[in-house]
């Protein structure tokens, strides 16, 4: 596995891509609305991105994340080539997961979390390009 993006909830996606833009010289690379939520990745020079989350719909995960801990990091996904066998690996290693299966996600890629109670208090993401 290696690093792929943090994703970081906003109330505000297009004013935090304008700073890390210009903090980070790492341009917007895809922009989508997904899930009720605008989603914006910026790259960071092949090394990874920044994913922002920014709510449309108040009933999603982040809208209520926003509401209880305010902006700031969600979550850390890694890359995977099999997003499947990677759930599988988790499981026997014990550790709780948010998503039994994977699901669709952002970009067309398949994703799925690991409980933050198993993985030391980080929201992990597996994505699978």
């Amino acid at each position: 596995m290696r690093f792929d993006h943090v994703g970081v909830a906003t109330d505000d996606a297009a004013a935090l891509a304008d700073l890390y833009a210009e903090l980070f010289d790492a341009p917007v690379v895809h922009e989508e609305t997904f899930g009720g939520l605008d989603v914006t990745f910026l790259d960071l020079g092949g090394d990874g991105y920044f994913e922002l989350l920014e709510p449309v719909d108040d009933d999603t995960t982040i809208a209520r994340y926003l509401s209880e801990n305010g902006p700031g990091i969600h979550h850390v996904a890694l890359a995977t080539d099999d997003v499947a066998a990677a759930l599988d690996a988790a499981r026997d290693a014990g550790v709780d997961l948010v998503d039994e299966e994977p699901r669709p996600g952002a970009w067309g890629h398949d994703v799925a979390f690991l409980h933050p109670k198993s993985t030391g208090g980080a929201l992990v993401e597996f994505v699978q390009h």
